[in-house]
C-alpha cells in the first residue's frame, strides 16, 4: 500500500512540472537581418562612421582633381593577413566562451548528482544501533526529522557553492547579495568578515601577526626616566595608544601592555599584577586567503564525512562517500577552469597589433578604389570596415563570459534554475528509503 501512495505522490508530482526553460529560437534571417538589439552594430559605430567620414575625404579630393590614388596590389596582400588574424582571433574568442559554458555546465551536473546522491542515500539504517556502532560516544543520534533537516542544508550549501563561484568569476567578493539569502549558513560569512581588512584603517605589520607569515609581535621595553625625557615624541604610552587603535579590528595578536619586560620579570613578580603583559590571539589571519567556493566546498567534505562518521550511508559504503567526494573534487576542478579562462585575458599586444591592422587595411582601401568606383567608393569602404571591425569587435565581446552584459552567460539565470530543481527535490521528491518495504544494506542478502 505504501508503494502505491509513494508512485501516486510521484506521478502527482510529475503533472505539474514548476521547472520550466525556454526553447531555442527558430531560424529566421530577416528578423534578425534588421536586428539593432543585441548587435555588435551599436558598439561599432564610430570607428565605421570615423572610416566612412576619411572614405568621403579622399573621395572628394578626387573630384577636386587631386592624385590621391594608390596601385591595387598593395591592399590584396594586406587583406589576407588581416583575414587570417581575424579568423584566429574570433576562432580563440569563441573557444574561451564555449569553455567557460561547458565548465559551468559540468559544475551544475556535479551538483545535480551530488544532491541526489545525497536526498537517496543519506538515511537512518533499520538497526537503531547501526548508526552508533564504532563512531564514537557521539555517534548518529538524530531522528528522522532533523536528519532531513540536516540534508536539506547540506543540498542548499551545494547551490551556494554555484552563486560563490559566479560572484568570484565576477569579482564581486564578500556574503552581502540577495542571492546568497536563504542558502547560505550564517556561519560561514564569519569566515569571510574574519579576512576581510578594513582599507580606512589598514592593520600595521608592527601592530599585527600575520598566519603564514615569520613576524613576531613587538616586545616593547619599559623606557627609563632618562630615555623618556629625551625621546619627545613617543614613548610607552604612544606604542600602547597605536596597538590599542587596532584592537577594535578583532586580528591578529595585540600586546596590551609591555611595561614589564623579560630581563626585569624575577621569581617574585606576581603573575597578575599591576604591572603585566598579556597578548591575545586571533584565530584568523589579517589577510582573507582562501575563495568562498573553496570554503563552501570544505563544509561540504565535511558534512558527507560526518554523514559517513555516524552511520548515515552504510548503504552505500566506502565506494558511495568517495564517488561523492569525487563530485566536490569535480566541482573544485570546474572553478579552477573557470578561473583560468576568467584570469587569463588575451595578450594586449595581439589586440593593438590586430586593431592597428584592420586599420590600417580600412583606410587604405580608399586610395586603391576611388579610381575606379568614384563616390561609389564609399558605401563599399563602409561595409568592409563594417565586416572586419564587427568581426574584431564580437571577439572582444564574447571573450569573458562571465559578465552582466546580454552576451555573455547567463550564469543568474542558471543559478536561479538550479536552486528551483534544489528546491524541488526538497519539497516534492521522496527520500531513500520512503514507501519502500526492504532495505538493501549493500551485502546483497535482503
Amino acid at each position: 500500500m505504501s508503494t502505491i501512495k509513494s508512485v501516486t505522490s510521484l506521478a502527482t508530482v510529475l503533472k505539474k512540472p514548476k521547472i520550466s526553460r525556454k526553447h531555442l529560437s527558430r531560424y529566421s534571417w530577416l528578423p534578425d537581418v534588421l536586428r539593432i538589439e543585441g548587435s555588435i552594430a551599436v558598439r561599432i559605430i564610430g570607428p565605421v562612421l570615423t572610416v566612412t567620414l576619411f572614405a568621403s575625404g579622399v573621395a572628394y579630393a578626387w573630384y577636386r582633381g587631386h592624385d590621391v590614388t594608390l596601385s591595387n596590389t598593395v591592399t590584396p596582400l594586406l587583406a589576407v593577413v588581416v583575414g587570417l588574424i581575424l579568423v584566429f582571433r574570433n576562432g580563440t574568442s569563441y573557444d574561451r566562451f564555449y569553455e567557460g559554458r561547458k565548465d559551468f555546465g559540468q559544475m551544475v551536473s556535479n551538483i545535480r548528482n551530488l544532491s541526489r546522491q545525497i536526498w537517496v542515500t543519506v538515511a537512518i539504517p533499520p538497526d537503531s544501533d547501526a548508526a552508533t556502532l564504532g563512531k564514537g560516544p557521539a555517534g548518529g543520534q538524530m531522528n528522522a526529522s532533523q536528519l532531513r533537516s540536516a540534508k536539506a542544508d547540506t543540498l542548499k550549501l551545494a547551490v551556494a557553492f554555484a552563486y560563490a563561484v559566479k560572484h568570484r568569476l565576477r569579482g564581486e567578493n564578500g556574503t552581502d547579495y540577495e542571492d546568497y539569502e536563504g542558502i547560505l549558513p550564517p556561519f560561514i560569512a564569519r569566515y569571510e568578515e574574519a579576512g576581510s581588512t578594513n582599507a580606512s584603517s589598514p592593520i600595521s605589520r608592527n601592530t599585527s601577526y600575520h598566519a603564514t607569515g615569520s613576524i613576531s609581535p613587538p616586545i616593547f621595553r619599559r623606557k627609563s626616566e632618562d630615555e623618556t625625557a629625551n625621546d619627545n615624541s613617543g614613548g610607552i604610552a604612544s606604542a600602547s595608544s597605536k596597538i590599542d587603535r587596532h584592537k577594535s579590528n578583532g586580528r591578529g595578536i595585540h600586546v596590551h601592555d609591555a611595561s614589564v619586560t623579560l630581563s626585569e620579570q624575577g621569581p617574585n613578580t606576581p603573575l597578575l599584577g599591576d604591572s603585566h603583559r598579556t597578548v591575545q590571539f586571533h584565530p584568523y589571519s589579517s589577510i582573507s586567503t582562501i575563495p568562498l567556493p573553496l570554503i563552501i566546498a570544505h563544509e561540504l567534505s565535511r558534512m558527507i564525512f560526518k554523514f559517513r562518521k555516524d552511520g548515515y550511508l552504510e548503504t552505500i559504503g566506502p565506494a558511495g562517500t568517495n564517488a561523492m567526494n569525487a563530485l566536490i573534487q569535480g566541482m573544485v576542478d570546474q572553478l579552477t577552469n573557470m578561473e583560468r579562462v576568467a584570469n587569463t585575458p588575451i595578450p594586449i599586444s595581439y589586440g593593438i597589433h590586430l586593431k592597428q591592422c584592420v586599420t590600417l587595411y580600412v583606410f587604405a582601401l580608399p586610395f586603391t578604389l576611388v579610381r575606379d568606383l568614384h563616390w561609389k567608393m564609399i558605401p563599399i569602404v563602409t561595409v568592409v570596415a563594417f565586416t572586419l571591425m564587427g568581426i574584431e569587435g564580437i571577439a572582444n565581446e564574447i571573450e569573458m563570459p562571465f559578465g552582466h552584459e546580454k552576451t555573455d552567460l547567463p550564469l543568474d539565470k542558471f543559478c536561479a534554475e538550479l536552486k528551483d530543481e534544489v528546491d524541488f527535490i526538497i519539497r516534492r521528491l521522496p527520500e531513500g528509503g520512503e514507501g519502500m518495504h526492504g532495505y538493501d544494506d549493500g551485502e546483497g542478502d535482503d
